[in-house]
């Protein structure tokens, strides 16, 4: 089960950006991975088309595995670990593992 979802805040535990934190923009279940926000950013050459007027150098973010990023606490703001635990009425939800607040 995959425990990163879309909007999630990310931390990145290993590789060349490490430490920086960000927003998960996408994540891709099947592959293992996620794009995340300012994060692993690779510098790409664009032609110049009919939409892309401009074309040249952009910069881009591109994907990395799930292994590397950590969930960060929405109330302690620490990279966490989860737990699913479900509520009464039967729906699940994730835990932190150390302040116990709902992600």
């Amino acid at each position: 089960m995959i425990k990163i979802k879309k909007n999630d805040t990310v931390e990145v535990v290993a590789g060349k950006d490490k430490g920086k934190k960000g927003k998960v923009l996408r994540v891709f279940p099947e592959a293992q991975k996620a794009v995340v926000e300012n994060i692993n950013i690779i510098k790409k050459a664009r032609r110049k088309t009919q939409e892309d007027q401009k074309g040249g150098i952009v910069e881009i973010e591109t994907s990395l595995n799930l292994s590397n990023l950590m969930l960060v606490c929405k109330q302690c703001s620490k990279r966490i670990r989860t737990k699913i635990s479900v509520l009464k009425d039967g729906t699940k939800i994730r835990e932190c593992k150390k302040c116990g607040a709902a992600n």
